[in-house]
């Protein structure tokens, strides 16, 4: 099926969108002629995604969330449905990797931030995003996980718990809402070229002489540094992960349900 078709004139919402994945995410669904819902705290990247899709002749409208915040979550549907009358699909790809420090060295404010966001944050879009799907029949919901939720993560104990968590409840809003023709997946990224990645290798000090550095080097160190650790020897883009998160939404994938998709170029599977 053209996914022209299929997606024409729905409506799908995608968290985190500013940047890396969910930026992506948001333009294959654009380009899939779908509306675009593109929600993310960062103000100026949020607009920039929207502002990028118009541009180029999609529709898109920025709104401005805090998934942490139930409030704010449950703002971001009534502004969805109020636009559109609609909602059917979600993305909910907001997240933060949080410091990196040893179990005993993270604090509890480390702990209780990253869980806000990361776990509870699915978990506050699913419960909005799904009774606005049950007012069109359905929807198809996908969640960002990780590698990180198949395997542990040295000095990323909250990021890797709160990944866990995802895809337990992944799986457990697939079972509660499968006879109502809502799916419900996750994708498991591994290393992707986003700025979560550059900023686990050069932490939020990182100047931006550093950060340049790091840009101009990827490309001639990144195969010796990753082959050790990566089967595929480079890291994968956002736009492979968003291209899965599209076919999980798509009829394509409509015996797919509570499934969790790993897209690491083999990473797992040493």
């Amino acid at each position: 099926m053209d996914s022209n078709v299929q997606f024409k004139d729905k409506v799908a919402l995608v968290t985190g969108a500013g940047s890396g994945i969910g930026r992506a995410s948001a333009f294959v669904f654009a380009a899939c002629k779908a509306k675009v819902v593109v929600a993310d705290i960062d103000t100026v990247k949020g607009e920039e995604t929207s502002q990028l899709i118009n541009k180029e002749g999609g529709e898109a409208v920025f709104i401005r969330t805090n998934v942490a915040d139930a409030k704010d979550v449950k703002d971001l549907i009534d502004q969805t449905l109020k636009r559109y009358g609609r909602l059917d699909y979600g993305h909910n790809n907001a997240g933060i990797e949080g410091k990196k420090a040893s179990i005993i060295e993270q604090t509890q404010e480390d702990w209780d931030n990253l869980i806000d966001i990361n776990l509870k944050g699915v978990w506050l879009c699913m419960k909005y995003e799904i009774p606005a799907m049950l007012q069109n029949g359905g929807g198809v919901i996908v969640n960002t996980g990780s590698v990180s939720s198949e395997v542990g993560l040295r000095n990323y104990a909250p990021y890797c718990a709160s990944k866990h968590g995802i895809i337990g409840l992944t799986k457990t809003a697939a079972l509660e809402f499968i006879k109502e023709n809502i799916r419900v997946n996750a994708v498991c990224p591994g290393l992707i070229d986003t700025d979560m990645i550059t900023r686990s290798i050069l932490g939020d000090t990182g100047s931006d002489g550093m950060r340049r550095l790091w840009s101009g080097l990827k490309k001639e160190i990144g195969g010796a540094l990753l082959k050790s650790k990566q089967p595929s020897g480079r890291m994968g883009l956002p736009e492979e992960v968003a291209r899965a998160v599209i076919w999980l939404c798509s009829d394509q994938s409509s015996y797919i349900n509570g499934h969790a998709l790993v897209i690491d170029g083999g990473f797992v599977a040493r």
